[in-house]
């Protein structure tokens, strides 16, 4: 990696770190609380819970203005139901394959409530089926109205929501039962509908009143603001600290992921631990966080009555809409500061150089491509930036992935698609949700889940993801934190390593909480910056390709002559799709794992739908575990060597290995271990999907199981990884049957498009 210069502009002489922003929003707080405009003493105007929106450290596009929302009248809460509505799962062992699946969540409950006489009362209960119904649900209760003294950023311009969703709500964005959910009644979200504030624009050094309360918004807007925008901030107030986990547990942990990644069911799967203890006031808390660890996405919510406050200085942004754009913005590969600022280089040099890191980054940037690719206009996603971001004490691989929104959807649709992050999961996203219960058997509540805030009458907004975050709750007189901490873990994970990089990710915090002195983890400071990497990929001609269809149920209407492609639980299948739908034909997905498929294992049924179907090309997908355990793609494989399928037919890594299985190969554990997220060379004999007359590809591989000869098979090796020799591509000597062991769709495989569409230039054996 060359070493790449800080484009972020640079700070004048004798600002601290975070003042040009924080220091500034945290004296508006003072001041509008000094004044009865914010907080207890602010009844006559709302309630005293706090939205505050920080866009901490230097200006940059990450970094471009701050909010502190004014006493909030109106907002909603949902809760955990009773296990009579939604019972725990049944103890069970994901990472071995057992993996559960459910058709259906119950409804989640939202009580909207309003601020009156002092108090918060009860107004309506919504019941929704997930995220996105909630937010359509609360347009009848948000006025659409521009505000009546307006503000000139990129805020929304009339009422929106914003708050915290905890992690939690993983029971309705993944088809999955908890085995450790949260107790009855813990909240899992409040939003607050935000009528009032000040937000701040860096970029211009300015701040501005807006809302509907004329009141407020005169009272707010004559108050003066520091001059030079210092504040007190209370001294630490040390406490003693409690874990969930202790070291040989987290190491334990390490090794059974690393062990699951062995057996082919997970590629990675992020998992961590939690400290509690007690603290002074999570206010305080946030305060020294803003001062000392800046972050573009840092965010504090408090819900007095509820004895609940999230104080956050995350650096990662799960989701923005602006228009029909979506970004997400996926952090994965870290490393520390330099003491120095060419031993921060040096640092940056090493991560990006780094096989694990790039690779695990990679895989991320794969996983958020599929999940953007529900929501968005097929051909229209790419990656617009790749940096490395530098913050106090850390330095993280960061890319910025955009996409066009379907016209018919909204940001709320958007952020049930991606909620929660593939950063703090893995892949593939369902299984590894379910491992992360198994393994913590702890609720992440708050931490991992998200603050932002949403316009719902249109979806703009935005979200975080809940790193860098503690969580408090104020019971019997004292508050009570807990902080999460974990990484991404991989094959390539050190146990040991793992456990000390959890312990410096949550150092900060700790630190911060009163739980840990400085001297006990030397964390060296640097300066903050963006160092881009890579050039970005553009996406293609949004405007030339085919359409992407659910076939969800046995009537589903979806156009016959289209590429069927079966999904099987794999968190890149709607890349596959994607890239199909760039060569201009449509694609149906059907469900290959799930309650609903296994209608289709009856040969008649299956018949039936592939004669309404008519599909012009089969692709069988990848997906976790052994092609057993996708009983429809081994049925579709078995049909396919027979003779039975007249369309052309390709198994993608699983869907490979099923067409291998089908014809009598052994599928074994790839003898040089797993490899995910890697772009290999692969050497071929022209023949098949793979283009003549061409050289070694690069493709990127994401397996652990790989086919073995075991006697005479009908299918012929056509591919071989050029370093191991080991089997990368089959077809059938007669039949239009292929398979390859790597996933061309990726981000990674250079030259993976070519054989897509080499593939679909072949015509049905009639």
């Amino acid at each position: 990696m060359r070493s790449c210069p800080n484009i972020l502009p640079r700070r004048q002489r004798g600002l601290v770190r975070g003042q040009t922003m924080s220091e500034r929003v945290m004296a508006i707080v003072e001041t509008l609380e000094a004044n009865h405009l914010l907080g207890e003493g602010a009844f006559r105007f709302g309630s005293p819970d706090r939205v505050v929106l920080v866009s901490g450290g230097p200006v940059s596009h990450l970094a471009r203005w701050s909010l502190v929302a004014g006493p909030p009248t109106k907002r909603v809460v949902v809760r955990q139901p009773a296990r009579t509505v939604l019972p725990a799962a049944e103890p069970h062992q994901p990472l071995t394959g057992d993996v559960r699946l459910v058709e259906d969540s119950p409804l989640l409950q939202a009580e909207v409530e309003e601020w009156k006489h002092g108090s918060w009362y009860h107004d309506v209960t919504l019941r929704a089926a997930g995220l996105a119904d909630l937010f359509s649900k609360l347009r009848s209760t948000t006025d659409s109205a521009p505000f009546n003294h307006p503000h000139s950023t990129s805020l929304p311009t009339r009422p929106f929501w914003s708050g915290a969703l905890a992690y939690d709500l993983v029971q309705w964005t993944q088809p999955l039962r908890l085995q450790h959910p949260p107790a009855e009644g813990t909240v899992l979200a409040v939003l607050w509908c935000i009528e009032n504030g000040v937000v701040v624009d860096h970029l211009n050094e300015s701040s501005a009143v807006f809302g509907n309360d004329d009141a407020w918004v005169t009272k707010a807007d004559a108050l003066p603001v520091k001059a030079d925008g210092t504040v007190e901030v209370p001294p630490l107030q040390p406490h003693r600290e409690a874990v969930t986990h202790t070291d040989e547990t987290h190491a334990d942990n390490v090794e059974a992921v690393r062990q699951g990644i062995v057996n082919g069911q997970v590629y990675q799967v992020n998992i961590g631990k939690h400290w509690q203890g007690e603290i002074d006031h999570p206010y305080a808390v946030f305060q020294r966080l803003m001062r000392e660890n800046p972050a573009p996405f840092s965010a504090y919510v408090h819900a007095e009555d509820l004895g609940l406050a999230v104080a956050s200085s995350s650096p990662e942004s799960l989701l923005m809409l602006r228009g029909d754009e979506l970004q997400t913005s996926p952090i994965k590969g870290t490393c520390p500061q330099g003491a120095t600022p060419e031993e921060a280089a040096r640092l940056r040099d090493a991560m990006y150089g780094d096989q694990k890191e790039r690779a695990e980054h990679r895989m991320l940037v794969d996983l958020m491509r599929n999940d953007l690719t529900q929501v968005a206009v097929p051909g229209s996603i790419g990656v617009a930036r790749f940096d490395v971001e530098a913050y106090a004490n850390v330095q993280h691989l960061v890319s910025h992935i955009t996409a066009t929104l379907q016209p018919d959807l909204t940001g709320a649709h958007a952020l049930d698609a991606v909620f929660p992050g593939g950063s703090i999961t893995g892949c593939p996203r369902t299984v590894v949700c379910a491992v992360i219960d198994e393994l913590e058997q702890w609720p992440r509540s708050f931490w991992t889940g998200s603050i932002g805030y949403m316009d719902v009458h249109d979806g703009q907004g935005a979200w975080n993801i809940l790193i860098r975050t503690l969580e408090a709750h104020f019971r019997a007189g004292r508050w009570q934190a807990t902080v999460g901490a974990g990484g991404g873990i991989t094959i390539a994970s050190e146990p040991r390593k793992e456990v000390e990089e959890a312990a410096w990710k949550g150092a900060a915090l700790r630190i911060a909480a009163g739980w840990m002195r400085n001297e006990h983890m030397a964390l060296p400071s640097g300066a903050l910056g963006i160092h881009p990497l890579e050039p970005p990929s553009r996406p293609a001609n949004a405007s030339t390709c085919g359409r992407i269809m659910h076939l969800e149920q046995e009537g589903d209407a979806v156009p016959a002559g289209s590429v069927l492609f079966v999904d099987n639980l794999d968190s890149f299948s709607l890349n596959i799709a994607d890239a199909v739908a760039q060569t201009g034909r449509d694609v149906v997905v059907l469900k290959g794992r799930s309650p609903q498929s296994e209608r289709w294992l009856d040969p008649v049924a299956l018949h039936d739908l592939l004669e309404r179907l008519q599909p012009s090309h089969l692709i069988l997908g990848p997906g976790p575990g052994r092609p057993n355990d996708a009983a429809l793609t081994m049925a579709l494989a078995h049909h396919a060597l027979a003779g039975q399928l007249a369309m052309p037919v390709l198994g993608v890594c699983l869907g490979h290995q099923a067409l291998a299985l089908a014809d009598g190969w052994a599928i074994v554990p790839s003898p040089r271990g797993p490899v995910h997220g890697v772009p290999v060379d692969i050497e071929h004999d022209g023949t098949g999907v793979f283009p003549a007359a061409s050289g070694p590809l690069k493709l990127t591989r994401y397996n652990s199981l790989v086919a073995s000869k075991r006697n005479e098979h009908h299918l012929l090796v056509n591919a071989t990884e050029q370093e191991t020799g080991l089997v990368m591509g089959l077809r059938h000597p007669t039949r239009n049957v292929h398979g390859v062991q790597f996933h061309p769709e990726s981000v990674g495989s250079r030259d993976g498009q070519r054989l897509i569409s080499q593939f679909l230039s072949s015509q049905s054996d009639g």
